[in-house]
């Protein structure tokens, strides 16, 4: 008897296998490509297909070969009636003619041939019946030949509709992958501009900054001092061009 610990280690071991099966077979589906499996079944379905034709041309065949039997017996049946019936007028014929050994001649041919009309006449009937089973055996392979022909089409009808889909489906994927791909591009764009604009910014402030440092500064004031007198130089300087023209009030 297993111990206890024995029992739980071969139940996880069964329970790890049955998860690696499954996750196995789900990897595997995953992996598969649908339009391969399209045709995988369509191949298998016309294999079929060709399996069923044969078995139903063997089966048709069967028929075909015993309604050559039947006509074969049903010859030997009348030849060997026609037969008889001679053995028994010459042996009538005999007996007419007083001719004893003749009769007993005839007599027993005319036996020998019922025997053998006997047998091909049973023959002739048990051929009958079979191709009265043949018959039927032959309607209804071709009438399974028929349906599975009909299957086969409906099939090859679903498979353009669903190759159909799949070429939709890869065409959408297609876009799916690029619009992202775009909105990818812009995410990335966006901190770069961001970051221009805090750069741009940056300066400003920095400038304006310096500006008002300048300013306040001894030298800001000279400065300042320089473009006054520069600014009061050109404002003179334009007037007296103006007196030079005439054109001053």
């Amino acid at each position: 008897m297993l111990a206890a610990p024995d029992v739980e280690v071969r139940g996880m071991l069964r329970r790890i296998w049955g998860y690696l099966k499954q996750l196995f077979r789900s990897t595997a589906e995953r992996a598969m490509d649908p339009e391969i499996e399209i045709e995988q079944a369509i191949t298998e379905a016309r294999r079929r297909d060709q399996e069923l034709r044969n078995q139903a041309a063997r089966v048709i065949a069967h028929r075909t070969q015993i309604e050559a039997k039947i006509e074969k017996a049903a010859k030997e049946v009348g030849e060997a009636r026609e037969t008889a019936k001679q053995a028994l007028l010459r042996a009538e014929e005999a007996r007419t003619q007083g001719d004893a050994a003749g009769v007993e001649k005839w007599t027993q041919a005319a036996q020998s041939l019922a025997l053998k009309l006997q047998a091909a006449e049973a023959n002739l009937q048990g051929l009958k019946e079979q191709y009265e089973i043949a018959i039927d055996q032959a309607e209804d392979a071709k009438a399974a030949v028929q349906q599975n022909a009909m299957r086969l089409q409906e099939l090859t009808a679903k498979r353009m509709e669903l190759l159909g889909k799949l070429q939709q489906a890869k065409m959408q994927e297609a876009v799916n992958a690029a619009v992202e791909s775009i909105s990818a591009s812009m995410e990335v764009e966006a901190p770069s501009l961001d970051k221009v604009e805090e750069k741009i910014q940056a300066r400003l402030a920095q400038a304006k900054a310096e500006t008002e440092l300048r300013e306040a500064t001894p030298e800001g004031a000279e400065a300042e001092l320089r473009e006054a007198v520069s600014l009061a130089q050109a404002d003179a300087k334009l007037e007296e061009l103006r007196k030079e023209l005439g054109l001053a009030e």
